[in-house]
């Protein structure tokens, strides 16, 4: 896999493929029949799979805080079409220069000069150029007289549905963990590396692994049951806050993640979280003691829920469809999660 950041970073070896061009944010199972369309042309010409990627992704330059959130990072996304096949990325930082070219100016320059590609699998909706004009028809028109080849992309469903990362995001928000998974084609999971942070956990008796976030929107947003995978491979059952600890007060956000089953150090290690099932959102408590007292509970709720899901629930991640829901027998806190489903947004 050969990553390349810029125009001015293409080489001749790189010159010379077959070539799709998107954001790709989560490499979904409609992103991953793009690129097996893609790999047939790839294979029938014998030239490499080259993906086309922008950093930021558009509608994080025009919209900024108010874009949606990124389903993937750039590393897992990478990683993503490498899995799926692609030999090269591409990756064109999306900024006043690129924004400024011409939809044939974009052709000539990225795809012609650039890629030399041999043929292009888009959308028939896809638009470029700052003058919007830059579409479909325009790359037909262009690719029989440049001699390269140009096709649609086939659409992809589920549940009679097209899939799409607005339609994930979606799912994902909602606590819907199991058919997110069924159009991600995995579960959807969160990465990182353990950092040392103010360590407040262990004052309380709840020591956890945090793990930073981009100061981007955020996709879920909340107390989750988690399962957490070390770099070993070696799984536990964990619950996870995915947010700005508002009882602390942060400026960036944060996953933290406490292990139920484990004792160790983990500081400076990658860590794999898998949401499984929502248990309430963020909410700002008076004083440490009555946090401490909520996450105990959130605990016992993260246990009974993996302990219903049987022993073999650490390999085949249970998945809810939904939040779980509150426990007004068992818990003093029903008024807390209101606060927090409505805190949440």
């Amino acid at each position: 896999m050969h990553v390349i950041r810029g125009l001015h970073n293409l080489t001749a070896a790189h010159r010379g493929c077959v070539a799709t061009i998107g954001n790709f944010d989560g490499v979904h199972r409609g992103h991953q029949a793009i690129l097996q369309q893609c790999r047939e042309h790839s294979a029938r010409l014998n030239v490499p799979l080259t993906v086309v990627v922008f950093e930021p992704q558009p509608r994080e330059f025009f919209a900024g805080d108010q874009a949606p959130p990124r389903l993937t990072r750039l590393r897992e996304k990478v990683r993503l079409l490498r899995d799926h096949g692609a030999e090269q990325v591409l990756c064109l930082p999306f900024n006043d220069a690129l924004r400024s070219l011409t939809g044939r100016e974009f052709i000539d320059q990225v795809l012609i000069e650039g890629l030399g590609v041999k043929h292009l699998v888009v959308g028939d909706d896809f638009r470029f150029g700052c003058d919007r004009r830059g579409d479909f028809n325009l790359l037909e028109v262009v690719g029989q007289v440049e001699g390269f080849g140009v096709e649609h992309t086939r659409t992809f469903k589920v549940d009679d549905e097209r899939v799409s990362s607005t339609r994930v995001r979606t799912l994902l928000a909602s606590g819907n963990f199991e058919v997110a998974a069924r159009l991600l084609g995995r579960p959807y999971s969160l990465h990182g590396r353990v950092v040392r942070d103010q360590q407040l956990g262990r004052t309380i008796g709840v020591p956890t692994a945090n793990l930073p976030l981009l100061p981007q929107p955020l996709t879920l947003r909340g107390v989750f049951a988690v399962v957490a995978e070390l770099a070993n491979g070696q799984r536990y059952p964990a619950v996870a806050n995915v947010g700005f600890r508002p009882t602390v007060g942060s400026d960036r956000p944060t996953l933290e993640v406490h292990l139920l089953e484990f004792s160790g150090d983990l500081y400076g290690q990658r860590l794999t979280v898998y949401p499984c099932a929502r248990l309430r959102g963020e909410v700002k408590f008076d004083d440490f003691n009555a946090l401490k007292t909520q996450i105990e509970h959130d605990q016992a709720r993260a246990r009974r829920y993996f302990a219903a899901a049987g022993t073999g629930c650490m390999n085949s991640l249970p998945l809810a469809s939904a939040p779980l829901g509150r426990e007004t027998a068992s818990s003093d806190f029903s008024s807390a999660d209101n606060a927090a489903d409505a805190n949440d947004g």
